[in-house]
């Protein structure tokens, strides 16, 4: 996961730089898990049966309820947690009107590969963070029963007709761009963001050859993600 297994980040207090940075970073995560709740929810009425329907609204919930704790972080570096989301509604909006599912399955596999990839690359950055928000990072980002519905359901339906596992791989394949393009557009929008990444002086950071690792182990786990779900990358 981390490029530099040895480093130790500023403490929450060291440095106004990281604090922006780190305040940032919570709230597009922050704003990403209210997101997946309203998309969650709105999925649950696609859902083919009341027994999914109900699963995936528990699954709605739950990722509303990380917010709070995000929230409480945000507040301990002095910002208010919906002033610093407000800069991410746009472009996590724009993300999920460009990608918006067709049907069922679609809504599983966006679920599942798309906000994988994002939990995936908030991992990384993890790494480079105090210990307390590291630790809220990685519990923000589990997964819980979510995974293992989707794959069940995904690879079921695949079995049930053999050219929804064409589509979906194609499916999956535009999510992975358009996420990318995302995360850029993002991290070009947001300088503390980019300077956290970049490193300092006094805490470590990324490279460009390190930034290029960083970005292949992304596409290999999402190579792996649609393996799970029996789908070709």
């Amino acid at each position: 996961m981390a490029e530099s297994a040895d480093a130790t980040p500023l403490t929450a207090d060291a440095d106004p730089a990281y604090r922006e940075a780190v305040v940032d970073l919570l709230a597009a995560i922050a704003y990403g898990e209210i997101s997946a709740f309203e998309r969650l929810a709105e999925d649950a009425k696609l859902a083919p049966s009341l027994a999914d329907k109900v699963d995936l609204a528990s699954m709605a919930s739950g990722e509303l309820t990380k917010v709070h704790a995000l929230s409480d972080r945000i507040r301990a570096f002095g910002a208010d947690p919906f002033v610093a989301m407000e800069p991410f509604r746009e472009p996590l909006d724009e993300f999920h009107r460009h990608t918006a599912p067709a049907d069922w399955y679609e809504g599983l596999v966006k679920a599942y590969v798309g906000d994988g990839l994002a939990n995936d690359f908030y991992r990384e950055i993890a790494a480079y963070l105090d210990p307390e928000t590291r630790d809220l990072v990685i519990t923000s980002m589990e997964e819980g029963t979510h995974a293992a519905f989707v794959v069940d359901r995904v690879r079921a339906g695949i079995e049930q007709d053999h050219r929804l596992g064409g589509r979906l791989a194609l499916w999956g394949r535009r999510l992975m761009g358009e996420a990318l393009t995302q995360a850029q557009r993002v991290a070009a929008d947001r300088d503390a963001l980019t300077a956290l990444l970049a490193g300092g002086t006094d805490r470590p950071g990324l490279d460009l050859a390190a930034l290029g690792r960083m970005f292949t182990r992304l596409t290999e786990r999402h190579m792996e993600r649609m393996g799970e779900l029996g789908l070709d990358a």
